[in-house]
């Protein structure tokens, strides 16, 4: 068998064709794919309220502002820097259950709905002024 590669392997190089509709990306796009990212990134760093939670602060006609939620939000990433698992938040005369690791306020409570003032399953506790 005495074959010749040349016969075998292409003559010229072949063409190198841009998939349909595919274009490089410009300088505005990847300014806009970072921003994205960045929004996703702050999303997935707020707090979250779980349907429990949700349904007794309706019970409970407990209205939490945005700014609200910047401190409880800020009071569960001081807690997630110490190590923290499921934190009790105090808030003014409100109580919040929040589990650190998935940032979602679990349970919410007044003063009037805490009778027994007895916490369970918490690992930390975080004073908000």
């Amino acid at each position: 068998m005495n074959r010749n590669i040349s016969s075998i392997l292409p003559v010229a190089p072949l063409p190198v064709v841009p998939a349909g509709g595919r274009r490089s990306p410009r300088k505005d796009d990847k300014l806009s794919f970072q921003e994205t990212v960045q929004r996703e990134i702050e999303k997935s760093q707020e707090i979250k309220i779980s349907a429990h939670a949700e349904k007794r602060l309706k019970e409970r006609n407990i209205i939490l502002a945005q700014d609200d939620l910047d401190k409880i939000n800020m009071a569960v990433k001081q807690a997630e820097s110490k190590g923290s698992r499921e934190s009790l938040i105090i808030y003014g005369d409100l109580a919040f259950i929040t589990s650190v690791r998935n940032k979602t306020i679990v349970t919410a409570m007044d003063s009037n709905s805490t009778t027994d003032h007895v916490f369970t399953n918490i690992d930390s506790a975080v004073i908000v002024k």
